[in-house]
């Protein structure tokens, strides 16, 4: 599954509607930890296929969704469950980090015993 871009006007709709769990990447061109943190995501997002989508913000060019969520340091990696945002990280971490995120807001897909 690709990193859908998304922006003020798409949100709504890709984010905040979505019946997954969304990653959203809050990012910049210029943000060197950014483009650390870009593949990492790229890698999670086919792991987690039908799980949960990624998606990416340039904040840049949206900023009405950077305020609204009181970005103020990028990268600024925010977790959505049910159009509400339950967690978020700052800054660059390794895959592991990320990961444990992803499983927490994941739901458990194990069939009861």
């Amino acid at each position: 599954m690709s990193v859908v871009d998304v922006t003020d006007a798409t949100f709504g709709t890709e984010v905040l509607a979505s019946d997954l769990p969304v990653v959203v990447d809050f990012w910049a061109t210029w943000c060197g930890p950014c483009r650390m943190v870009s593949p990492v995501l790229d890698e999670l997002a086919d792991e987690y296929e039908g799980r949960v989508r990624v998606v990416k913000v340039d904040t840049d060019a949206n900023p009405a969704l950077t305020e609204q969520f009181h970005v103020q340091s990028i990268p600024f990696i925010g977790f959505f469950v049910g159009g509400e945002m339950v967690d978020s990280v700052i800054g660059a971490r390794p895959k592991a980090a990320f990961r444990e995120k992803i499983e927490e807001i994941v739901p458990d897909r194990t069939p009861p015993a």
